[in-house]
C-alpha cells in the first residue's frame, strides 16, 4: 500500500497533470516508439494520427491518480483497459517501459515544476496501479485460454464468406482454420485482429464487435470502411478488410473479449446505436429476442439515411415477428427516396423529446454505443432525464473513455 505522502503529492497534483494530459500524452508515445520501436505494433497508429490515443492515456492518468485510495471508483475504466490489454496480448514485462517513458514525459512537460519528490511519488503511484492491472490481467488469460474451444495469444481464421451490409459496412463471417471449436462469447464483445498488411512496416492491431448472436459454429464481424476525410487519415485495417481480403484468406484474431455486455435482467432494455455502433447492439438485439423473449425492447438506431443503415431488413423482420421488440430509425440526412417511402420515423438526431414519447419506463437499462459525439450527445440527455447512472451503459469506438465532460 503506498504511504500517506506518496498519496497526498498524487492527489494534489493530479489536476495538474489532467491539465497538461494531451502534451503528456503526445511527448509519451513520441518517446515510447523512439525507446521501443516494436511497440508500434501494438498501439494503433490511426489514432496516434488523430491525437485520440495521447488524450486517452492523459486521461487515464489523471483518473489514476485521482482515485489512487480507491481504484474501486473507476472500476469499469480499470475493467475496460484490463480487457484490451489481454485482447491485445500485452504483457506484464512491458509495464516498466512504459512508466518510466511516462515519467520521463511529465518532466519533460512539466518541466521545474514536476520536483524530484513528485515524480518518485507518481513512480510509486504508477508500481501500485501496474501490479493491480497485472493481477487482473493475469486472471483474464487463465479464463479465456482454458474456457472451452478458448486459446492463447492470436488463431487462424479463414474468411467463410463476406457480406455487404451497406454504403459502407461488410460483414466478415469466420470459422478457424484448425477446424475446432471455438470460444463463445457475451452479447456486446469483440475480436481483436492482428494485421500484416503488405508494404506496412509494422502489424496492425484492431477491436471489431461481435455483430451476431453467440454460436459456436463461426464468428461475424461487421467492419465500416473508414474513408479519408479533411484532418482525419483512412482506416489502415478497414480498408485492408474491404479492399484486399477475399473469401478464404486466413485471418489472426486474439479470443473475444470486453465488458460492454448484455445483462439478463428482466428490466425494459433499450439499444441505442448511432453508425457503425449498430453491431454490438445488433448482438445484443439478436440474443435478447431469443433468450429474453418477455423482455420489452426498444432499438433506436442513428444513421445518415437508408444507404448507410446496415441490417435494416434483419431488423425489420425481427420486429415482425417479435411482439416484445419496438424498432425505431433517425436519419440525419434522408434521401428523396427515404421521404417519399418513410424509411425513417424522425429526421435529425435522437433528442430528449424523441426518447421519451418512444421510451415510457424510466427504469429501463438504456446501451448505447458509437462515435464520441453521438454518445456525448445521449448520455446528457439521459442524464437530463434523470436515469440513474446504473441503468447507463455504453462503449466507445475511441481509446477516449469520458463523455459529458467539459
Amino acid at each position: 500500500m503506498l504511504d500517506e505522502n506518496t498519496i497526498s503529492i498524487v492527489q494534489t497534483t493530479a489536476p495538474v497533470l489532467k491539465q497538461h494530459s494531451k502534451e503528456i500524452g503526445k511527448r509519451f508515445y513520441k518517446l515510447l516508439f523512439d525507446k521501443a520501436p516494436e511497440l508500434n505494433n501494438i498501439f494503433n497508429q490511426t489514432n496516434q494520427k488523430r491525437g485520440l490515443q495521447q488524450e486517452a492515456l492523459g486521461y487515464a492518468v489523471y483518473a489514476a491518480g485521482e482515485h489512487i485510495t480507491n481504484l474501486e471508483a473507476i472500476k469499469p475504466v480499470i475493467e475496460r483497459i484490463s480487457q484490451k490489454h489481454r485482447a491485445i496480448g500485452i504483457t506484464p514485462d512491458q509495464y516498466p517501459v512504459v512508466g518510466e517513458t511516462l515519467l520521463q514525459a511529465v518532466k519533460d512537460v512539466l518541466g521545474e515544476a514536476a520536483t524530484e519528490e513528485i515524480i518518485d511519488a507518481w513512480g510509486k503511484a504508477y508500481g501500485y496501479i501496474a501490479d493491480a492491472f497485472i493481477s487482473i490481467e493475469k486472471k483474464l488469460y487463465e479464463e479465456t485460454e482454458h474456457q472451452p474451444g478458448g486459446w492463447e495469444g492470436y488463431r487462424d481464421f479463414y474468411v467463410d464468406k463476406k457480406v455487404r451490409e451497406s454504403e459502407d459496412v461488410t460483414s466478415f463471417y469466420l470459422k478457424p482454420k484448425d477446424g475446432k471449436g471455438i470460444a463463445t462469447y457475451k452479447p456486446g464483445q469483440y475480436l481483436t485482429i492482428k494485421a500484416k498488411i503488405p508494404n506496412e512496416k509494422y502489424t496492425h492491431i484492431r477491436h471489431y464487435s461481435l455483430s451476431e448472436a453467440p454460436n459456436t459454429n463461426y464468428y461475424r464481424i461487421s467492419v465500416k470502411r473508414e474513408d479519408e476525410h479533411p484532418n482525419t487519415p483512412e482506416g489502415i485495417v478497414s480498408n485492408y478488410l474491404h479492399k484486399q481480403i477475399k473469401t478464404n484468406d486466413i485471418l489472426q484474431f486474439s479470443a473475444p473479449a470486453g465488458d460492454f455486455v448484455l445483462d439478463n435482467k428482466s428490466t425494459p432494455v433499450v439499444l441505442i446505436s448511432g453508425g457503425i455502433g449498430i453491431t454490438p447492439a445488433l448482438s445484443m438485439l439478436n440474443t435478447a429476442v431469443t433468450e429474453q423473449p418477455n423482455r420489452k425492447i426498444i432499438f433506436l438506431h442513428a444513421a445518415r439515411n437508408s444507404k448507410y443503415h446496415p441490417f435494416k431488413d434483419h431488423i425489420q423482420q425481427l420486429e415482425n415477428n417479435h411482439p416484445n421488440l419496438k424498432s425505431l430509425v433517425c436519419y440525419d440526412s434522408p434521401t428523396n427516396e427515404d421521404k417519399q417511402e418513410k424509411n425513417f420515423d424522425k429526421e435529425g438526431y435522437i433528442d430528449l423529446e424523441f426518447l421519451k414519447s418512444n421510451v415510457s419506463d424510466k427504469n429501463a437499462d438504456f446501451y448505447f454505443c458509437g462515435s464520441i459525439p453521438f454518445m456525448d450527445s445521449v448520455i446528457k440527455i439521459l442524464n437530463e432525464w434523470g436515469i440513474p447512472a446504473e441503468h447507463i451503459h455504453y462503449e466507445s469506438f475511441s481509446p477516449v473513455a469520458i463523455l459529458g465532460e467539459d
